[in-house]
């Protein structure tokens, strides 16, 4: 039908003179007002509440909202505590500014990882990614974002001169920055090389090649040519 094309909600009102029914238009605006009316605002705030989340739609937020209103009571209070005990316990390590319950964090107070090799990360997930190959024995340091000019985000809104003050006590003898590929993450790497080159310590990054179970042609140019430069001998 036509009037399901355009954004308006077609009602019923009074007959046009032939007798057929006559349609008048509607805003959605209006038909929202009338659904926001019937809908209690404990559910309203909760939806938009996960709305706010990222990668949460208005669907998924009310399919999570209507799920917690038909799970047991248990479900619901067991999120609300764990949402109160994010908040109320969890801090950043005053070392390496991962996100920790005690300070310092497990990794840092660690006497089997080596001190002396920093792995630096733009986020905290981005800790975890290294932290599930498993071979990665030496210590964080978490900037918590990347320089983008674009989004107003410089270097003194990073853990970057926390990074140089760690770095220049001495202890450390290798620094490996592991921010993101990209172009924020590369414009952060030059700069903290910079940073860090009057310190003395050595600073490398992380390889980048080709992924596992991958074809060639597949494969963008920018890491196609990362792959050639960074090649190895075999054997």
């Amino acid at each position: 039908m036509v009037w399901a094309i355009f954004p308006v909600l077609a009602v019923f009102s009074a007959r046009r003179p032939n007798g057929l029914p006559r349609f008048e238009s509607r805003p959605f605006g209006r038909l929202e007002k009338t659904m926001n009316s019937a809908i209690p605002e404990p559910v309203t705030k909760l939806v938009e509440a996960f709305s706010r989340l990222p990668g949460v739609g208005p669907k998924t937020a009310s399919r999570l909202t209507y799920y917690l209103l038909r799970a047991s009571d248990d479900v619901s209070i067991a999120l609300a505590l764990a949402l109160t005990n994010l908040k109320e316990q969890t801090r950043f390590c005053s070392m390496c500014f991962n996100i920790t319950v005690e300070d310092p964090c497990p990794v840092c107070a660690s006497s089997e990882r080596d001190a002396s090799l920093i792995a630096v990360v733009e986020e905290p997930l981005d800790l975890m990614a290294l932290e599930r190959t498993g071979i990665y024995k030496g210590q964080y340091h978490v900037l918590h974002g990347a320089i983008s000019p674009v989004s107003g985000v410089g270097p003194d809104d990073l853990k970057i001169r926390e990074l140089v003050e760690r770095v220049k006590t001495g202890a450390v003898r290798e620094v490996i920055v592991a921010t993101n590929p990209g172009m924020e993450g590369d414009a952060t790497a030059m700069y903290l090389q910079r940073e860090l080159s009057a310190t003395g310590v050595v600073t490398t990054r992380l390889a980048r090649g080709l992924p596992t179970g991958g074809d060639l042609e597949y494969v963008d140019s920018v890491t196609l040519m990362r792959a050639l430069e960074g090649r190895s001998e075999l054997g």
